[in-house]
């Protein structure tokens, strides 16, 4: 399986709310520099997380986005799950008639396997930690390789 650019960037651009809350909202301008992300696709990005309740926007001079709830309340899976509409890894995890042969297949079970260790990894991160994490690694610490 492999994720999207819609989900590695939404999880970073969440990430960096969640790193500013509390603290007012923060410019998209603000967001595109700290994450090398464009303008435009983080507009983009903001859109479907506005729709799920996961952001607001706010306006004004000083205005721009900030999460709507507490970054521990926040799984990697919810922004996951809303910018990749999260899938199974093959149809037959999600719909057991999709194949005739699911009541009996070993690889079935493999693969609901995997479905459920994703899952799992994705639901047991929140913003709060993994923007934490990002602190402590010492994101945004300049780098002068040629």
């Amino acid at each position: 399986m492999r994720m999207s650019t819609k989900g590695r960037y939404g999880l970073r651009v969440m990430m960096e709310l969640a790193a500013n809350y509390g603290r007012g909202p923060l410019s998209v301008d603000v967001i595109a520099t700290k994450q090398g992300i464009s303008r435009k696709y983080i507009h983009f990005l903001m859109t479907g997380l506005k729709t799920a309740g996961l952001i607001r926007p706010v306006r004004g001079p000083n205005g721009g986005f900030e999460l709507n709830k507490d970054p521990s309340a926040i799984s990697a899976l919810d922004v996951i799950s809303v910018l990749e509409g999260w899938k199974a890894p093959v149809e037959c995890v999600v719909d057991a008639r999709s194949c005739p042969r699911s009541g009996r297949c070993a690889a079935r079970e493999v693969w609901c396997d995997v479905a459920t260790a994703v899952d799992g990894v994705l639901s047991g991160r929140t913003l709060a930690e993994l923007s934490s994490k990002q602190r402590a690694m010492g994101e945004g610490a300049t780098d002068y390789c040629i």
